[in-house]
């Protein structure tokens, strides 16, 4: 028989969604995320919500469900964010986070110092080595009449390939110790990644707190100026050189035997067999850079000559394979002289011309275009066998630079710092996937500015939550039941341990009887358990919760 309507409302709303909440405001309150922009940006005793409490929802919606900020209020009818975080739906209008992040953007530089420096002391994170790389944001909308006083959104390189769109740049640093995201800085879209250096650094150094902080980063990082104010303030550095700037006479000198092993497996090899893994070995000099003016004093530093089978791999196969194509092009125009395609000197002069540069095989194809009695064109071909044996002698070679003292660490020790280096690729995947910070919009740059370190705060607290988990289960790496159906043994990510928790749910209480928490899989228990988030004594709730039912 069908049920009353009235009936069916009801049970609607008896269960919510939990998911992650719990984990999610449990973290926030270690970090003190709410008291500490509520420090920052105070509101009147009349007001419903904190400008803290609003970042919190917006944070918990990122890890949860990722939503566009007018959807933000629907979201928290279906989920258990009452509950949870004591915020009713109806406070969380698209106005009202339109206040919080005008509020807090004033505070960002103070906010996101205070917030990262309370995650390294309370959850003991070793800060000594960071990361720092920066990425771009794009973005729908002119943004004609710019805040000056925050990051201007611009045309600029986005890595997205969206050059259709404005960007904004993010820059990120996190430590070596789990990848935690401690510090990140918005910047205006035409920023050069060249110059955001020294801001990182200043910033990473009153965070960390560390008077022997070392700085990781891409190539970019290595400018005569950024060098030089990381020299003059202690900061040890470490980044490869770009590849343009090491002759390969370099490479082409240096004896591979000679060189020493690095005990190192990268983590896509783990399953490998030993002959079937990446080898590493490396090689040690000095360097010295000289400036462009006379004055300018001579800076010398260690420089690692790495060699990567792997690098050495991949650059044999894609020469061979750019060879190949050139020689499937150029055949075709032999087969082909002569015709309404081809028909003289200087079409088949052109197209070559063309095919070099496509196929990048300039450096060692040789031509020879001509024109025959009878008025054909004519080519002959071949490539340089001494020219690609010499770029074949410096394949898997790269170089490191860095100012680390050699009793701090050795040459294989710095090419392991630097493998640390995915950590904060990864974290920017994480931004872009499970965040869901797509080509967004909003009114003003002040708004973009805020909601990019609300977003960060939200990569901190998935980080944390993943580096608790991987801490808890030490040596044994991997665990069972994190994806739905399968019994797999995985490492688990916070993308995973999120899911995990995602299906939990929660059953309201009445005047009578209090909320229950279903736990559908063992899995979730576990994961609760490791995070010191217990749902029938939770911390996050006033009310108690009775023991958890099974739910299915």
């Amino acid at each position: 028989m069908q049920r009353p309507r009235a009936e069916l409302l009801i049970t609607a709303v008896v269960e919510k969604r939990l998911g992650a909440l719990p984990a999610c405001a449990h973290f926030l309150r270690r970090l003190d995320v709410a008291g500490i922009i509520d420090g920052l940006c105070p509101v009147r005793d009349v007001a419903h919500l904190t400008h803290g409490q609003v970042v919190e929802a917006l944070i918990a919606n990122r890890l949860s469900s990722p939503t566009p900020l007018f959807k933000v209020a629907r979201w928290a009818e279906q989920w258990a964010v009452e509950d949870v975080f004591g915020i009713h739906a109806d406070f969380l209008n698209d106005d009202r986070i339109a206040r919080a992040l005008d509020a807090i953007a004033p505070h960002l530089d103070e906010l996101v110092g205070s917030i990262g420096a309370k995650a390294i002391t309370e959850f003991g994170i070793d800060a000594s080595r960071c990361h720092w790389d920066m990425t771009s944001v794009s973005l729908y909308g002119a943004y004609e009449n710019p805040d000056s006083d925050y990051p201007v959104v611009k045309f600029g390189h986005p890595k997205d390939r969206r050059t259709d769109l404005k960007q904004i740049q993010a820059g990120l640093a996190v430590t070596g110790d789990g990848g935690i995201p401690v510090t990140h800085r918005a910047f205006s879209g035409g920023a050069a990644e060249v110059s955001q250096v020294t801001g990182a650094m200043t910033a990473l150094r009153q965070i960390a707190k560390r008077p022997d902080l070392l700085l990781v980063g891409d190539s970019k990082l290595l400018t005569y100026d950024n060098v030089s104010a990381m020299t003059a303030e202690g900061v040890h550095f470490l980044a490869p050189a770009a590849a343009a700037s090491v002759d390969s006479a370099v490479y082409a000198a240096l004896d591979l035997q000679s060189a020493e092993p690095v005990d190192y497996t990268a983590e896509r090899d783990a399953d490998k067999p030993a002959d079937q893994r990446a080898a590493y070995r490396v090689l040690e000099d000095e360097f010295t850079w000289k400036g462009r003016r006379k004055k300018d004093p001579a800076l010398t530093m260690r420089r690692i000559l790495v060699h990567s089978s792997s690098n050495a791999t991949g650059q044999l196969k894609a020469r061979t394979k750019k060879l190949t194509r050139a020689r499937e092009d150029l055949e075709k125009i032999q087969r082909n002289l002569g015709t309404r395609h081809y028909p003289d000197a200087k079409k088949v002069a052109d197209t070559v011309a063309v095919i070099a540069r496509k196929r990048r095989v300039t450096a060692y194809l040789h031509t020879d275009v001509g024109t025959s009695p009878d008025g054909r064109p004519t080519l002959t071909w071949s490539f340089d066998q001494d020219a690609i044996d010499a770029e074949a002698a410096v394949d898997g070679w790269y170089t490191l630079l860095t100012n680390l003292p050699a009793d701090q660490a050795t040459a294989a020790q710095v090419l392991l710092h630097y493998k640390g280096q995915g950590a904060v690729e990864r974290r920017y995947s994480h931004v872009k996937g499970p965040f869901a910070i797509a080509p967004m919009f909003l009114q003003n740059n002040r708004r973009i500015a805020a909601l990019i370190t609300v977003i960060c705060l939200a990569l901190l607290v998935f980080s944390l939550i993943e580096r608790q988990v991987r801490q808890a289960l030490g040596d044994q790496r991997t665990m069972r039941g994190l994806q739905p159906g399968s019994n797999q043994a995985l490492r688990p990510t916070g993308e995973l341990i999120l899911t995990a928790l995602s299906d939990l749910r929660m059953r309201s209480g009445t005047a009578t009887s209090p909320p229950v928490v279903l736990v559908s899989e063992g899995i979730q228990a576990r994961l609760l358990d490791i995070l010191e988030v217990d749902p029938t004594h939770p911390r996050w709730l006033d009310t108690r919760f009775p023991m958890c039912e099974g739910h299915s």
